[in-house]
């Protein structure tokens, strides 16, 4: 039976709550697997430290309390988004993760749009022109891309449009003392955000030329394919205004799968290129053993994808009228 779009969003987002605590525990009982704690890292950076100074650090950060007891009192503070405090920053974690979360939202989604737009408009063209010159060169180009490991693309776009040209600037967000307000400072944002973005895309628009390519070959296959020739539709009318459309269902799967892997691209661009945002973020709080703000992060996270995941499936029932909301 069909629902309204308001009750099958309601319906989702009541789904996810049991999904979103499991991984709440599960990531709480992972980090508790890893040696020291942020006592330890204290501790280290003050040189020395004496046994009772370790005790009262413990006692300071609830960490002399069994493992049970820590996650009941962090499942307590979680459900009712106290996110805890970050020693390394003296700052609440909320306040950190929402100061950081609008430039990895702003890299992250703008990414996911490129490389699935891109992505479809490659593999669409490679499917249409099948064993021609136009397939060979995008498909040996999107391999290419895949096999690239993202650091490494990264650096080598440092290396030559910023060390080399000029072109752009190596690190950051925006200038920070040039006080840009307005639309400037959206075109210096933008500028910051050119070589983040390609490295991020050139990865991803590949997954999703590959499967698009085999999405629409597939679609070629099917009936109302050959009833349309029959009707003596043009070829270029029956890709674009017939096939296109089934074909981009599978990719769009995949976009929400790719949620969370895109999440951890990441951080890994964001540390090469000190992209302000929670990949970096992370990145710093893991080698400070600031456990609250790593677990803040996946937190964070999780909520991300779900509601990507969302997005995603409302799209798949808008570009197909025979899939039901149920």
């Amino acid at each position: 039976m069909a629902i309204t779009r308001f009750q099958y969003i309601r319906r989702r987002l009541l789904l996810a709550v049991p999904v979103i605590f499991f991984i709440v525990v599960l990531n709480f009982l992972l980090i508790q697997l890893a040696p020291g704690d942020a006592a330890d890292v204290l501790a280290g950076e003050a040189g020395s430290a004496t046994p009772e100074y370790m005790q009262q650090l413990r006692q300071k950060f609830g960490l002399d309390q069994p493992i049970y007891i820590q996650l009941w009192n962090y499942v307590k503070n979680v459900i009712t988004l106290d996110l805890g405090f970050s020693f390394r920053h003296n700052k609440s974690v909320s306040d950190l993760i929402l100061s950081r979360l609008g430039p990895t939202l702003l890299l992250m989604f703008t990414v996911l749009v490129l490389s699935v737009s891109i992505g479809i408009l490659l593999g669409s063209i490679a499917a249409r022109y099948l064993n021609k010159w136009q397939d060979n060169l995008i498909s040996t180009a999107v391999v290419l891309t895949y096999a690239t490991p993202v650091f490494w693309a990264g650096l080598m776009l440092i290396v030559i449009f910023s060390v080399k040209l000029g072109w752009f600037p190596t690190s950051g967000m925006e200038k920070i003392a040039a006080f840009n307000t307005g639309f400037i400072r959206i075109v210096d944002i933008a500028h910051h955000m050119v070589l983040p973005v390609i490295t991020l895309t050139l990865f991803y628009l590949a997954l999703y030329a590959r499967l698009m390519r085999a999405s629409v070959i597939e679609q070629y296959t099917m009936d109302y394919v050959t009833t349309a020739r029959a009707k003596g539709l043009q070829e270029n009318r029956i890709m674009w205004k017939h096939i296109l459309k089934n074909a981009c269902l599978p990719v769009l799967t995949m976009a929400g799968i790719q949620a969370g892997a895109l999440l951890g691209g990441a951080v890994v661009v964001e540390t090469v290129f000190s992209w302000p945002g929670l990949g970096l973020l992370a990145y710093d709080s893991l080698f400070a053993r600031d456990l609250n703000l790593l677990l803040g992060i996946f937190f964070i996270s999780a909520c991300l994808v779900v509601i990507v995941n969302l997005i995603v499936d409302i799209f798949y029932a808008s570009l197909d009228p025979r899939i039901e909301l149920k």
